[in-house]
C-alpha cells in the first residue's frame, strides 16, 4: 500500500465490531507511535491502552456518545507540557504538536493493520484523571477508540481543493 493510499484509507470510524484487537496488532501500533518524532526528541507523551472491561467502561463514561459503547479498546493519549520543547522566540510549547504527530502515527498504523480509529477530544478530563493514576504532569488530550470497523468507509472524504490550502512561491 502506498502512503497516499494509506492516508486515503484512514477515516473516523464510529462503528466497531466487538472482536478484540490482537495483542500483536496493538504492539505494532505502539511501536509505530514510539518511533514518532517530537521537537528536540523530548517525547512529552504517555499512552494507556485500555481493554479491561471496568476501566474501558470508565473511559466510555467520560465521553457521552452512544457509538463508543461497542469499541473493544481505547487508547488514552496524554501530554506533558513541562517535558515538551518550548520555542524561545515566542514561548510556544510544542506538547500538543508532538502528541498530534504521535497520534496520527497511531491512526495510520492502525489503518495499515485493518483497524479503525477516531480522534475523540471532547471528553471529561477530570473523570479520566480520577480513573487512572497518571504520571505527574500528564494531561489526557485525546481518546483513540481502536478496533475492527463495523461500518463501511465513506465513499469519499470531502477535502478542500489543493489550491485552497497550498501555495507555491
Amino acid at each position: 500500500m502506498t502512503f497516499r493510499n494509506l492516508c486515503s484509507a484512514r477515516y473516523s470510524c464510529r462503528a466497531y465490531d466487538n472482536k478484540p484487537v490482537e495483542t500483536e496488532k496493538l504492539a505494532y501500533v505502539q511501536e509505530c507511535v514510539r518511533l514518532a518524532p517530537s521537537a528536540v526528541n523530548r517525547q512529552p507523551w504517555h499512552f494507556i491502552t485500555v481493554t479491561d472491561p471496568a476501566q474501558l467502561q470508565a473511559v466510555k463514561d467520560a465521553y457521552h456518545r452512544d457509538w463508543i459503547q461497542g469499541v473493544p479498546a481505547i487508547i488514552v493519549c496524554c501530554k506533558n507540557e513541562e517535558m515538551a520543547w518550548t520555542r524561545r522566540y515566542d514561548s510556544h510549547n510544542h506538547a500538543d504538536i508532538d502528541l498530534a504527530i504521535a497520534i496520527e502515527h497511531l491512526c495510520l498504523a492502525a489503518t495499515e493493520m485493518g483497524l479503525g480509529t477516531c480522534w475523540v477530544c471532547n471528553f471529561d478530563i477530570n473523570q479520566l484523571r480520577s480513573t487512572f493514576s497518571l504520571p505527574t504532569g500528564f494531561e489526557p488530550c485525546a481518546l483513540i477508540p481502536i478496533g475492527y470497523p463495523a461500518d463501511e468507509k465513506p465513499a469519499e472524504k470531502v477535502r478542500k481543493d489543493i489550491s485552497e490550502i497550498w501555495e507555491n512561491r
